[in-house]
């Protein structure tokens, strides 16, 4: 009991610290810090040495859930008097696992449809990666795609089905992207090839908000790897590769033409989703929106499905697993933003709450059955 008592505590200092902290950090990097991690470490943001100085939402949870199994084990006996006990430790223990599954499994993506447009992935809006894309062949790009971590961490990025390695010269997770020629007379450019030679690159402070979004930007160098047939020719410069240019960059090596595209990291999926129309009604003489909706076709071979689907407020897509929540849209209204959710631990409140109200109930019937039967001889 003393130590489920220290770690409420524990818990509630860092719901107030995370808190605070979102006035810096946002939401989203005070989750990841604060909560989805085993301690919190400070400096908050370093790549370099940082410290441990509080327990994070992860530890605090799991020294809680293994102290429950474990003073469920050694004191409770196993008997009809304790099974509403029982049963409510049982929902208490359900439900740390779900919080566990969703923070360590869950993805929250979004995928965005024209009308007529058939997607067959979703898009992470917080997360972006590096897609080396091979274009020789003209029925299918050969995609390589770095993450975002490995690019903070910089160095040198080696893959086998590149012939060539990517050093990592500079890192921005927020940026501003300006002309060269409006920059002033000592701006230098921050690449040499494409359209980094024409721009500036300056790095901007996180944006914090709830709906905010960052520029990333990263400065990579193209370096020929050693072959047989071929006479390595030193560097081919540098690229400047930004959420700020809206267009990728290109360039051409061992008789293939690539293309450097910093974009959402996207998580395919074995079906399609095709837009057929959307919808957007609003209240009379407002711009105020009364509902909006999507109607999409889910295409899956491997199911044999081929069926048109509404999806509409309150009324998501479950489909393998995925839920698809109608979210926005665009103010052309020719394209509609579904917000898709993968949650391995969905059930797990839903049925925890049942299985406590259970054992509320059996305990509280138990009791009051012993107290009428007390009553009884009295009368």
């Amino acid at each position: 009991m003393k130590l489920t008592i220290a770690c409420l505590a524990a818990a509630i200092v860092l719901v107030f610290a995370g808190t605070i902290a979102q006035v810096h950090l946002g939401i989203h990097e005070v989750q990841q810090l604060y909560f989805q991690s085993l301690f919190v470490w400070w400096p908050p943001n370093s790549n370099g040495f940082k410290i441990p100085i509080y327990p994070g939402g992860h530890l605090i949870g799991a020294v809680l859930l293994a102290n429950l199994i474990t003073a469920h084990i050694r004191r409770f006996q196993w008997t009809w008097r304790k099974f509403g006990i029982q049963l409510i430790h049982a929902g208490l223990i359900i439900m740390l696992l779900g919080g566990l599954l969703t923070d360590l499994f869950s993805v929250d993506s979004y995928m965005r449809l024209e009308i007529g447009e058939t997607k067959n992935y979703s898009e992470d809006l917080r997360l972006t990666e590096l897609a080396v894309i091979d274009e020789s062949d003209s029925d299918l790009d050969q995609v390589t795609a770095i993450p975002q971590a490995r690019l903070q961490r910089g160095g040198t990025i080696e893959h086998s089905g590149l012939p060539f390695r990517i050093l990592v010269r500079r890192f921005y997770p927020n940026s501003q992207v300006g002309m060269l020629s409006k920059a002033g007379a000592n701006a230098q450019a921050a690449a040499t090839q494409g359209v980094g030679s024409r721009v500036v690159v300056t790095e901007a402070r996180r944006d914090t908000t709830p709906n905010g979004h960052d520029t990333v930007s990263v400065v990579i160098e193209i370096e020929p790897l050693p072959s047989e047939n071929e006479i390595t020719a030193g560097s081919l410069g540098t690229w400047l590769v930004s959420d700020g240019l809206g267009a990728p960059q290109e360039f051409f090596y061992s008789g293939k033409q690539w293309r450097l595209e910093l974009r959402p990291v996207r998580y395919y999926k074995h079906y399609s989703m095709t837009l057929q129309k959307f919808t957007h009604e609003r209240y009379p003489g407002t711009e105020i929106p009364k509902n909006f909706a999507s109607r999409v076709t889910l295409t899956d071979p491997d199911h044999k499905e081929n069926r048109n689907v509404l999806i509409y407020m309150n009324h998501p897509l479950r489909y393998r697993g995925e839920t698809y929540y109608q979210s926005g849209f665009d103010k052309s209204d020719k394209a509609t933003v579904l917000e898709v959710v993968h949650n391995p631990g969905i059930i797990a409140p839903y049925a925890a709450c049942v299985i406590v109200a259970a054992g509320l109930l059996v305990q509280f019937s138990f009791h009051l059955t012993s107290f009428l039967r007390r009553r009884k001889p009295a009368s």
